[in-house]
Order: C-alpha cells, then structure tokens, then sequence
C-alpha cells in the first residue's frame, strides 16, 4: 500500500476537505482513498481512530455518517497549511523563545509527548530540558501548557543571547541543518524529474483528472514531511544557499501544475453525497489561501 491510510486522510483533509465545508460522507472518502489503493476497511478503521484521537468527529443524517474534523484538528490543519505553503523566509525580530522544564519521572508520557509537539511546532533541542526557536511561537507554547497541565514544571523565556557565539552556532546545535538540506535536496532531485514528466503530459493530454488528484495529494504529502523536520528559521539564521527555497519554489509550481484538474476530480467524487455548496466562496486551488509569496 506504501501511503499511511491516516496520514492520507489528514493530506486530503488539509488539501481539499477543509476549505468544502470541513465535513465528508465516508462514502466519498472511502472513494477518493481507493485511488491510493486502500480499501473501505482500511479508511474506517483509520476514520475511527482518528476519533478517538480527537481530530474528527462524526455526524449522522439519515443512514449516512459524515466526519468533520475537530476545533484541535482544526487549528492543526491550519497550521499546517500555513507552514507549508509559506514560500519564502520570514525575518527575524532578533529574539529566541526558551523553553524550560523539568518534568517528574511519573509524568513520563506527558515529557515525551510535550517533545513531540515541540518539534513538530519548530522548536530545537539546545539541551536536554531546555528548547529554543527564533520563531514567535508564544500563543503556541501558552496553548502546550495549557493543554498538558505543566504551569509548575516550565518557565518560558522570551530573550536575546550576547554571546559569547553567536546565534548562528545556536542553530547548529539546536538543529541537524545539514541533514535537512539533505532531505531538500532529494526532494528537489525526485520531483523536479516528475514535474517535467507532468507538464509534458499535461500538454499532451495524458493525465486524467484522477491522475493529477493522485499525483498533487502525493506531493502534497510528501512535502508535508518537512513539518516535521524543518523549524522554519528565519532568513538570517539560514545558509546562503538554502535548499529549502529551491523546494518551496518546485513545490508551488508543481502544485499550480497539478490544482485544477485535481479539484475537478474532487469534486466530481464530492459532489455525490455532499453538499458542493459548502465550498469556501475564497478558495481557489491556483492561487491557494495559505501561499505566502
């Protein structure tokens, strides 16, 4: 099968359910996933745990089940969305953001799963308990500790470091900088093959609708990865020749490349059972609302 069913419903949730409405017949979900190869008991079973995770909940009208994702699946999508489809860098406002803490031993699952969301949110590990990012990323860890009941093991720092190195070598000790251009840099060397391949049949008129749905979920998908890796450093803390901005740029043409004959195919399967109306009056998958030129 190779692709994660639940990660590909989270994919399809963030690329197009969200922005129709944010809820789905199972039907129709079962029926986009099965281009991927996953089968109906695959897409339920994945559906139900996403429930209990607590990123979807479920809606009955008559004998149909409908699924739309949480205020947590919410605010994870989204930012997601944003991350992804940032393009460019941000500037720095020269502040790094330190996290503190010392967890009990009894609390041991709260510890690793507080380190989880931390690097998924860009935060680097400068030492065993202590996490930093340049990145403002306050309202974030506020909502952390909230959520995982830490007030008494934490303190939270919003400074500027004087030395004696210099912020750059914070950065090559918080995070594995290399290695993550690395990933880039296959990224750019396998789909920079593939756009080529899809603009050229595009042109030819030998990919269909479902083809390109595939393909840009596939793409999608894979460049969502890099939330998982890449903390987003502003310019002033990157290389000089970041691959990172070689694969944003890929990423957006490809993506354009691919939009509308996907959003089509999507609809069509959509349109059957759902409401086509509850689609976003905004959104247009050519010029997405979360790409930050």
């Amino acid at each position: 099968m190779g692709l994660n069913t639940q990660s590909m419903i989270f994919t399809i949730y963030g690329d197009y359910i969200r922005h129709y409405g944010n809820k789905i017949w199972i039907g129709s979900l079962i029926r986009l996933l099965k281009e991927f190869g996953h089968n109906e008991q695959a897409v339920r079973v994945a559906v139900s745990r996403m429930v209990k995770q607590g990123w979807l909940q479920s809606e009955r009208q008559g004998n149909k089940s409908f699924y739309f994702l949480t205020q947590r699946g919410v605010s994870r999508i989204d930012e997601a969305g944003r991350r992804i489809f940032k393009l460019d860098p941000h500037e720095w406002d020269g502040k790094w953001r330190m996290l503190m803490y010392s967890i009990p031993e009894e609390k041991r699952q709260i510890r690793d799963d507080l380190r989880k969301e931390l690097l998924w949110s860009g935060f680097g590990s400068f030492t065993h308990s202590c996490w930093i990012s340049p990145n403002n990323l306050e309202k974030e860890v506020e909502w952390l500790i909230e959520k995982y009941e830490i007030q008494e093991f934490v303190d939270f720092f919003v400074s500027e470091y004087i030395g004696p190195k210099d912020n750059v070598q914070l950065v090559k000790k918080s995070w594995p900088l290399e290695e993550i251009e690395e990933r880039y840099e296959e990224f750019v060397s396998a789909y920079g093959k593939q756009y080529i391949i899809h603009q050229s049949l595009l042109n030819e008129g030998k990919m269909s609708d479902a083809d390109c749905f595939v393909e840009r979920t596939k793409l999608v998908h894979e460049y969502r990865k890099f939330l998982f890796v890449d903390p987003g450093l502003p310019r002033e803390l990157l290389p000089p020749m970041w691959s990172g901005n070689h694969a944003a740029l890929l990423f957006r043409q490809y993506y354009q490349l691919l939009a509308k004959p996907a959003s089509d195919f999507f609809e069509a399967v959509f349109e059957k059972g759902n409401d086509l109306r509850k689609k976003d009056k905004a959104y247009d998958a050519n010029d997405h609302p979360y790409i930050v030129k």
